[in-house]
């Protein structure tokens, strides 16, 4: 099981008047990370420095990426991605702006800065599990709607859209592996006259 962000969080951190944004987002591949790099480089045009890393992936089959965005080297980049590596986080990014505040930190201070920032971010970040997911698509009578609603959210469902007319129509995703059990239970229910119909197959992220 892959272990990621739940949501994206922020948090500040300062030392000696410099100030360390760390800003911390879930990713699904290479492209986003990169996106959400240049999109707080976008957000902060008068900061310092923007420190990346990022983890796509994770266990054995990770892809990894760090810089020192004109810091020393060593001093930043590496001591963050040692960060992400140490939280057990996969498919995660983070990019730690600083504002430098007119005192030198030297090697060590940087490393630790950016490092604390880098921890800041992900002790507030809630865990998730990233899990296959299956969207399905039925109608059912306004007397089965409540049980119906609490059979899908038993079965690890999310209700993503409800639309109230003759009928109700739900449009749901479910864990993959759980989608034929709730079928079955749907007939059960119905007498065989709920059949879900699939709208297509991903990942998504669940809370731990």
């Amino acid at each position: 099981m892959l272990v990621v962000p739940l949501e994206a969080v922020r948090t500040e951190t300062v030392v000696l008047n410099s100030r360390f944004l760390a800003s911390l987002s879930p990713v699904d591949s290479v492209e986003e990370a990169r996106a959400f790099v240049a999109r707080i480089r976008a957000e902060f045009p008068d900061a310092t420095h923007h420190v990346p890393a990022f983890i796509v992936g994770g266990g054995g089959s990770s892809l990894e990426f760090c810089s020192d965005d004109g810091e020393p080297s060593g001093t930043a980049g590496r001591p963050l991605l040692a960060t992400l590596k140490g939280s057990g986080f996969g498919n995660v990014a983070v990019v730690v702006t600083r504002w430098f505040g007119g005192t030198l930190l030297g090697t060590g201070g940087l490393v630790r800065a950016y490092a604390e920032a880098g921890k800041a971010a992900l002790g507030r970040a809630r865990r998730a599990a990233l899990v296959e997911v299956a969207r399905a698509e039925f109608e059912l009578p306004y007397g089965l709607y409540e049980r119906v609603r609490a059979l899908a959210i038993a079965e690890l469902g999310v209700v993503l859209e409800e639309d109230f007319a003759e009928a109700v129509r739900l449009v749901v995703e479910l864990p993959k592996d759980r989608l034929t059990r709730f079928s079955a239970l749907l007939a059960e229910l119905s007498s065989g006259a709920i059949v879900p119909r699939l709208l297509g197959e991903g990942r998504a992220r669940r809370p731990l």
